[in-house]
């Protein structure tokens, strides 16, 4: 894991790959309390018997935005930004799901600092992500995550 403290410590990485997270396993119980929270209940992530028959994918998937969900959690497991007043998550650029994740996958983030910028004393950071798919070539998804990093100096 990485630290960072200030904005110039943040920009030495730029370009740079950040790391990469732990494996985490996506389960049936995840899945089903995300489609609560959601109110999306489409069988082919809720119910793995039909899913397995009828879905083509041979199980249930997990929830595109379920995956997407885990990326703050991941992203605190490669960097550790302190020194903070505040941070915002401020957007999402070319983002692409290429491949479902099926109910007991095992995903990680892999991620990189495409660009940083000082705006009049906010950090603004382009984190290019990939959550790859333990056993799997192509990743669940790719895209640019944008933070906005208030330091306190």
């Amino acid at each position: 894991m990485i630290i960072i403290k200030t904005h110039a410590e943040f920009e030495a990485y730029n370009g740079k790959e950040l790391g990469i997270s732990d494996w985490h396993t996506i389960d049936q119980q995840q899945i089903n309390r995300f489609a609560d929270a959601t109110l999306d209940h489409q069988w082919i992530h809720t119910d793995p018997a039909r899913a397995q028959s009828e879905g083509g994918f041979g199980a249930a998937i997990a929830h595109g935005y379920l995956t997407l969900s885990l990326l703050p959690y991941l992203w605190e497991q490669i960097a550790d930004i302190q020194n903070l007043k505040m941070q915002i998550n401020y957007g999402i650029e070319n983002l692409r799901f290429a491949q479902p994740v099926l109910v007991d996958g095992r995903v990680r983030l892999k991620a990189k600092l495409n660009a940083i910028v000082n705006l009049r004393g906010v950090t603004k950071a382009t984190i290019n992500v990939a959550l790859e798919i333990e056993g799997q070539k192509k990743p669940a998804y790719t895209g640019d995550v944008v933070f906005l990093y208030h330091f306190l100096d």
